[in-house]
């Protein structure tokens, strides 16, 4: 059993996805505006939350952000009616883990919740059993999910602590965008590729003395991305 908080203010439709989720087994939560997800999302620690975008007080975007800009890596499938390219991909360049587009067919939305909860579950049973990785100035503590660039702490958000640790976990090895977007997203490959292009730079930022000429997250032309020791 699961614990899910729902964002959502939609009366019917929270109750219908509390409802299907509970007759799965979770222990449900509802929150009707940001405001309130938010605080419920940082006092109950939940295993999974649901969040719609067009929220009141705070929108879903804000929320995300937040939850982010705090560390607090709780998987986040948004749920909303803004179904453009751009929304999808600011949502993922925020730490979403999954986007669903309203209206959606239950079945499908359950599927990806069971995903989310079991990826979650692998990714926390798969964690490398050394404590500490040292790659030349960078210094990973799997245990703290904290990276360090010559002793200094680099606040990477979990997105792109996860797109690391792909990278790390096949050091050496080229790694494809589709690969990346199937491995750290868990989404269909139609997903623009510019999503894992953006958290590449951004991270390259955060982790590279020169992120114009890269010593780890290494381009390789036509194929991907591969991390170099």
């Amino acid at each position: 059993m699961a614990r899910i908080l729902i964002v959502e203010d939609s009366p019917d439709l929270a109750f219908g996805l509390r409802n299907n989720l509970e007759i799965e087994g979770h222990d449900v939560e509802v929150a009707a505006d940001g405001q309130r997800g938010l605080e419920r999302a940082r006092a109950s620690a939940p295993d999974l939350i649901i969040l719609d975008l067009m929220i009141p007080i705070i929108d879903g975007y804000r929320v995300l952000r937040q939850l982010r800009e705090d560390g607090i890596p709780t998987p986040v499938l948004i749920l909303s009616a803004r179904n453009e390219e751009a929304d999808k991909v600011r949502g993922f360049r925020l730490g979403a883990d999954d986007y669903v587009t309203k209206p959606f067919g239950l079945l499908e939305l359950i599927a990806r919740v069971d995903r989310l909860l079991e990826r979650a579950a692998a990714t926390a049973a798969t964690v490398p059993q050394a404590h500490e990785l040292r790659f030349d100035d960078l210094t990973i503590d799997v245990d703290g999910q904290q990276v360090y660039r010559d002793g200094r702490l680099v606040k990477l958000r979990p997105r792109e602590y996860e797109l690391l640790m792909a990278l790390v976990r096949r050091a050496g090895q080229v790694i494809s965008r589709d690969e990346l977007l199937r491995e750290v997203w868990e989404y269909p490959v139609n997903v623009a590729t510019r999503t894992v292009d953006a958290h590449i730079v951004e991270l390259r930022r955060q982790i590279e003395r020169d992120p114009a000429d890269p010593r780890h997250i290494i381009t390789v032309p036509k194929a991907g991305y591969r991390f170099d020791a």
